[in-house]
């Protein structure tokens, strides 16, 4: 009798809690059409009565709603959560809300954004791993279905402004050109306005910006004082606050994705020299520092057991001066850069307090796409490209250029025990979604007018997928049966709203997790957990699946998963064997696929209309921000370029085709009219030069390009030849070429947009005479 009291008393106050449902007529199938006119015509408008339609509105009380979501960030980084990077405006916001600290994502970017969205499974909505490595399964296409809407869809058709700035990784990059298709587009996906970058990250000080689906360019440089994380901050802040001086009753779901943690670490010096020296202890020490505070704070549960060292990451007294000396001036830029997202993060939650409606604006703030990340190797590196390209680099080539260190020219990222420091108490890092280390988050959530602060921490079991269903029981709807006439996949999420006033509320019974091939089951407190890959070793795929090490733990008395139980019960770790082969059917987990840079090279389509199996690709000025996808595929093969330019001579300058950035890339370019091929592998440059101008007028301008490897080898050798007219003016050799991609810049002509390639020039070195077109061939 107690339950059904106490059952009923919930839901009681949950019919209050939420917004209030409305007397519209029906909201189950969107987009919803304008109300029927109700009033009268007659012959003329004298005897006639107006009656305007009336565009949906949002259910009485719906509030906003701003989705913040950093990148990369491990549970035991942030002051707020036990951790030794300040981050004040997180900690001011905690103590304003709840936090959680049993919230999970898939343990990588793309997926972990996928489930955000959509309310489903990553797999369900076809982001099984990243765009970048997307194969050709419906799972894996990361082309998110029709059948699983956003959230932003559902809002946008219910009244809502809806708005996405930073990071979106959630539009195949073949996708991302002037051609489109624009429906997987943010402003496709429900979004009214989009101001971001579409790929796993960006440079910060030259980030290939699109507003909406058009091409931007910053309006300063970095010597100028840019960095997109301010620039997205005041975008951010100025539309919230125009919106609602129009319309201030409309509410509106922001959703905040700055690149911020990810690679690279992009911060000014005057940030990085804060933390000069604050971590010297290294990084055992920085774990059992952190773990006293979570402790203390009570963050993690009193028997909570810090996890061992690996043997993957080495002791930090065993490491040698140089080593010591590099790893922490990696993790002290981080952590600069990790302080200066905090205070922008700071200057837009000031803006929120200060509207209208701050009292029902429900701030969900999650900390973290998944744990921190070792994809910058054992020493770190200072071209984060390179080690995605499955190449270390060693610690002698990094150290003579630490006084670059997060600034434009490079693309840092701390070593592999950095990261481990970071998922303090767990095991494992990003992409291990097999560990806690990789898939759990913090969280924090704020709602001035229905929930009251709490010290304490939420415990309940929660995952990404459970913040949509959350989301539409706050703001009074359900999720449509149909969304512009497609049925829709059930959402596979669960709404924890009861737990902003319940905190017993226990959350998901179960949850599966898997990438690259490391996966887990949870069920009912039990955890199984098979770790396969190693992340930071992008270049090796081990197969042998059934070889996997399966763990066993038992989360309710094993918050940090330290006590391995499955030697003393393999009956239950073979039971939640069998419920992730079950989970793996039902939510299209399966064919597990472990490779690396191998996926990277795998084809990927061709743009809408573009010809298939063309050897031939022809640009005229003005084609740029082409996603290498989508660019010709001049990698492990060879090719000719040839521009047909017409020029005022030694009076003529600028780029005719550029590709790829600071971190690797190829350039064609004038200067003074002397024609230039640079290859810029990994910041080693091969200059290609011719002696001198070309002639005024018409001229052709070739380069004939021999790789050196055979079919199938990757990242060998080339053989270059620069012509004129015909005739060779320059030779160039390498003994490597870049293997992979270039990186997270594009391709252009008539410009070099984003980050330069070669620090010959400054960016764009717009092509000062005129372009007739330009001919790439693939031989």
């Amino acid at each position: 009798m107690k339950r059904t009291i106490q059952f009923i008393a919930i839901t009681l106050g949950f019919s209050l809690f939420c917004a209030q449902a409305d007397d519209w007529p029906d909201r189950t199938n969107i987009p919803i059409e304008l109300s029927p006119f109700e009033g009268t015509i007659g012959e003329t408008y004298l005897d006639s009565e107006q009656d305007w339609p009336k565009p949906v509105p949002a259910p009485e009380g719906a509030p906003n709603v701003v989705v913040i979501m950093l990148d990369d960030v491990g549970f035991g980084q942030t002051s707020t959560f036990g951790g030794l990077i300040p981050t004040p405006s997180l900690d001011q916001i905690a103590s304003e809300g709840l936090s959680f600290n049993r919230f999970h994502t898939t343990a990588i970017c793309g997926p972990t954004r996928a489930a955000l969205l959509t309310g489903r499974n990553h797999h369900s909505a076809g982001n099984g791993f990243l765009m970048e490595w997307a194969t050709g399964f419906p799972n894996y296409s990361t082309m998110i279905p029709r059948e699983t809407a956003t959230i932003a869809e559902v809002l946008r058709d219910n009244g809502y402004a809806t708005w996405w700035y930073g990071k979106n990784h959630n539009t195949p990059d073949w996708e991302t050109t002037v051609a489109g298709p624009f429906d997987r587009w943010p402003t496709g996906l429900g979004f009214d306005y989009f101001y971001g970058f579409n790929a796993g990250e960006t440079h910060q000080y030259y980030p290939v910006l699109f507003e909406n689906t058009v091409p931007v360019e910053p309006d300063k440089s970095p010597e100028e004082g840019y960095h997109l994380v301010t620039d997205m901050t005041d975008r951010a802040i100025h539309r919230m606050k125009f919106s609602k001086s129009v319309a201030p009753d409309k509410p509106f779901f922001l959703y905040f994705a700055p690149g911020a943690m990810h690679a690279p670490h992009h911060v000014t010096q005057e940030w990085r020299d804060r933390f000069k020296g604050k971590f010297d202890m290294g990084w055992e020490q920085y774990r059992e520092i952190v773990y006293q505070n979570q402790l203390e704070r009570g963050i993690i549960p009193p028997d909570t057991r810090l996890t061992a060292r690996p043997d993957w990451v080495p002791s930090w007294d065993s490491l040698s001066d140089q080593q010591k000396e590099l790893y922490t001036a990696l993790f002290e830029n981080y952590a600069g850069y990790f302080a200066f997202t905090d205070h922008e993060i700071g200057r837009l939650l000031d803006a929120i307090r200060e509207l209208p409606d701050a009292d029902n604006t429900m701030v969900v703030y999650i900390v973290g796409d998944n744990g921190a990340s070792s994809e910058g190797g054992p020493d770190g590196t200072l071209n984060e490209i390179r080690s995605l390209n499955g190449l270390q680099t060693p610690i002698e080539d990094i150290l003579p250029n630490l006084d670059k260190l997060g600034g434009p020219q490079t693309e840092p990222h701390y070593p592999v025990g950095w990261a481990w420091a970071g998922n303090t108490p767990f095991q494992w890092v990003k992409q291990v979604a097999s560990h806690l280390g990789g898939s759990r988050n913090p969280m924090v959530i704020t709602w001035p007018a229905k929930i009251q602060p709490d010290d304490a921490p939420r415990d309940a079991f929660l995952h990404v997928i459970d913040v949509v269903p959350t989301i539409l029981e706050a703001a009074g709807l359900e999720m449509p049966e149909t969304v512009n006439g497609i049925a829709q996949k059930p959402l596979e999420g669960k709404s924890f709203l009861a737990s902003f006033t319940d905190p017993e509320f226990e959350g998901r019974d179960e949850q599966y997790f898997e990438i690259l091939s490391n996966r887990s089951m949870y069920s009912e407190g039990w955890k199984a957990n098979a770790q396969h890959t190693l992340p930071w070793r992008m270049d090796i795929a081990p197969g042998n699946w059934e070889q996997d090490q399966w763990e066993l733990y038992y989360l309710p008395d094993d918050f940090s998963e330290a006590n391995d139980l499955a030697a003393s019960n393999p009956e239950k770790l073979a039971e939640l064997k069998d419920k992730f082969n079950e989970a793996a059917n039902q939510y299209d987990v399966f064919p597990l696929d472990d490779r690396g840079s191998a996926r990277l090279i795998v084809p990927k389509p061709l743009p809408p209309g573009a010809r298939a199996g063309t050897k031939t690709y022809t640009y005229y000025e003005g084609a740029v921000r082409i996603p290498e996808p989508a660019a010709p595929p001049v990698k492990n093969q060879s090719w000719t370029l040839t521009a047909e330019v017409h020029t005022e001579g030694a009076e003529t300058e600028g780029v005719i085709m550029g590709f790829g950035g600071v971190s690797s890339g190829i350039t064609l370019y004038l200067q003074d009219g002397v024609p230039v091929f640079e290859y810029n592998y990994f910041e080693d440059h091969t200059v290609v030069q011719g002696n001198q101008a070309l002639p005024a007028g018409e001229a052709k301008v070739r380069v004939d390009f021999q790789y050196k490897g055979a079919k199938g080898e990757a990242g060998k050798g080339a053989d270059i030849v620069l012509a004129v007219n015909g005739e060779t003016v320059a030779k160039g050799s390498m003994e490597a070429t870049v293997p992979a991609r270039f990186g997270v810049d594009t391709f252009g002509i008539g410009e070099d947009t984003g980050q330069p390639v070669t620090q010959s020039y400054k960016t764009p070195f717009r092509f000062t005479g005129r372009i007739e077109k330009v001919v790439v061939d693939i031989k």
